[in-house]
C-alpha cells in the first residue's frame, strides 16, 4: 500500500519562501514519477511539479518555472517542493502523487495521492 505524507504547508507573506516535503512509503520514490499539484475551491486539479523516475528529468507549469523547485532524497524516500518568490496566487492546497496514468508529462492523473497541506500568501 503506498502512502504519502505531505507536510511544511502554512501562512507566509508574498515573496518568501516554503519547502514541501512528501514522505512516501510502499514504494520508493526512484521508481515511479511522483509530483505535486494544487487546488483551489471551485477549480480543477492543477499540474505544478513533476520529477521521472531517473530524477534526470523535471517538469514545472509555466505559472511556477524559475521560483519553485522539485527534488528528492532517495535515502529518506521524500520528495520535496522548494517554493520561493511566492505569490497570492500560489494559495491552494497542495498534493503530493505518485505514479502517473496520464501520458502527458503535465498530466494531473495519478495513482496514489497525499491529504494534502495548505499554502496561504498573503498579500
Amino acid at each position: 500500500q503506498v502512502q504519502l505524507v505531505e507536510s511544511g504547508g502554512g501562512l507566509v507573506q508574498a515573496g518568501g519562501s516554503l519547502r514541501l516535503s512528501c514522505a512516501a512509503s510502499g514504494r520508493t520514490v526512484s521508481s515511479v514519477t511522483m509530483a505535486w499539484l494544487r487546488q483551489t475551491p471551485g477549480k480543477e486539479r492543477e499540474f505544478v511539479a513533476a520529477m521521472d523516475w531517473s530524477g534526470s528529468n523535471t517538469y514545472y507549469a509555466d505559472s511556477v518555472r524559475g521560483r519553485f523547485t522539485i527534488s528528492r532524497d532517495n535515502a529518506k524516500n521524500t520528495v520535496y517542493l522548494q517554493m520561493n518568490s511566492l505569490k497570492p496566487g500560489d494559495t491552494a492546497v497542495y498534493y503530493c502523487a505518485s505514479q502517473r496514468r496520464g501520458r502527458s508529462v503535465y498530466s494531473v492523473d495519478y495513482n496514489y495521492w497525499g491529504q494534502g497541506t495548505q499554502v496561504t500568501v498573503s498579500s
